[in-house]
């Protein structure tokens, strides 16, 4: 299975490499996490941040194929692959069910109004209805939520009006079908009105849109965009980075991965960070502990990743003021 050959590798022969029959009985109850992504089967690339979520539940004693099985299902982007791998998940009973990102998590809980749910890195979880409260999730979902939505896009489009000296007129790509677009597009524009910045929104629902999303910046003479990072515009990250080179567009990304593999400058929650974070919400459950009664909490760790060849390729000189803040430069 190309899940476990990659995640094997990564991981040096450690979480993975158990028997399964034979320790699963000497062990005792073996619980069962249903993990849906929005994402892809990991590759080496994108492997740290699920070894991250592995290794925190080796922390506390899980160890996959010992004491927990873990049924993973993979969305890749397709937003009608979400319910599906939901009610899968519901259907097989399992213990837990780790949701990544908004939709998953909204599928999750369309699917199941008992199972207990653990969102990752989920938009407005309050406004989307996921949960009643930060403080008080109540009902069958809690986790760690990326509230800080406006203030993210207004540092992202503050540290990319400094790479782009002169910035005026900045894009935003957005997943129209994200049930918080409309909110993340409203913070932007309220942050570019601040920053002196003409915004100019463009969306995409597939795969397809991309290349019509980056015709309408060319258009329109755009000097920059933000890139709202989500499972669709992740998964199709190399077309995303591979358009910005053809177009000569530099982009700011919210994810390291994104920066690292050509892009110009990511800024972003460290998502290996809140993945490890997000284990200490399924001990608790498989502890014992309700969902309801679990608050809900926010990234604390952020990184700054900046691509020195990507900006050479475009003309551009980035200050050593920003370089100097940057967690990681890429020669």
């Amino acid at each position: 299975m190309i899940i476990r050959r990659v995640l094997v590798g990564c991981l040096a022969g450690g979480l993975l490499a158990v028997s399964l029959a034979t320790e699963a009985q000497q062990a005792g109850k073996v619980y069962r996490i249903g993990y849906l992504t929005g994402g892809s089967p990991p590759t080496p690339e994108t492997a740290p941040i699920l070894n991250a979520f592995l290794r925190g539940l080796n922390d506390f004693g899980w160890i996959e194929g010992r004491n927990v099985v873990i049924e993973y299902r993979f969305a890749e982007g397709k937003a009608e692959r979400y319910a599906q791998s939901a009610r899968e998940l519901a259907a097989l009973n399992v213990d837990v069910i780790v949701a990544v990102a908004t939709p998953a998590a909204q599928a999750a809980r369309q699917a199941t109004s008992t199972i207990p749910i653990v969102m990752l890195a989920v938009g407005d979880p309050v406004g989307t209805g996921l949960v009643a409260s930060l403080a008080r999730p109540g009902g069958n979902v809690t986790g760690i939520a990326t509230q800080d939505i406006p203030e993210l896009n207004a540092k992202r489009l503050e540290l990319l009006k400094q790479a782009v000296p002169g910035l005026t007129r900045a894009g935003l790509l957005v997943n129209a079908t994200l049930p918080h677009a409309a909110l993340i597009t409203k913070d932007f524009l309220s942050a570019a009105q601040a920053l002196h910045v003409q915004a100019r929104p463009v969306e995409v629902r597939s795969a397809d849109d991309f290349r019509g999303a980056f015709e309408v910046l060319s258009r329109e003479r755009s000097e920059g965009l933000v890139v709202h990072s989500d499972p669709l515009v992740f998964t199709n990250r190399r077309q995303v980075i591979e358009l910005a080179a053809a177009n000569r567009l530099p982009v700011m990304y919210g994810n390291r991965i994104e920066a690292q593999g050509g892009g110009l400058i990511s800024y972003g929650v460290d998502l290996a960070d809140l993945f490890r974070r997000g284990a200490a919400f399924v001990n608790k459950i498989l502890k014992g502990a309700k969902p309801a009664d679990l608050p809900v909490e926010q990234p604390t760790k952020f990184e700054l990743v900046i691509n020195l060849k990507t900006a050479k390729a475009l003309g551009l000189t980035i200050p050593q003021s920003l370089l100097g803040r940057a967690d990681e430069v890429i020669q």
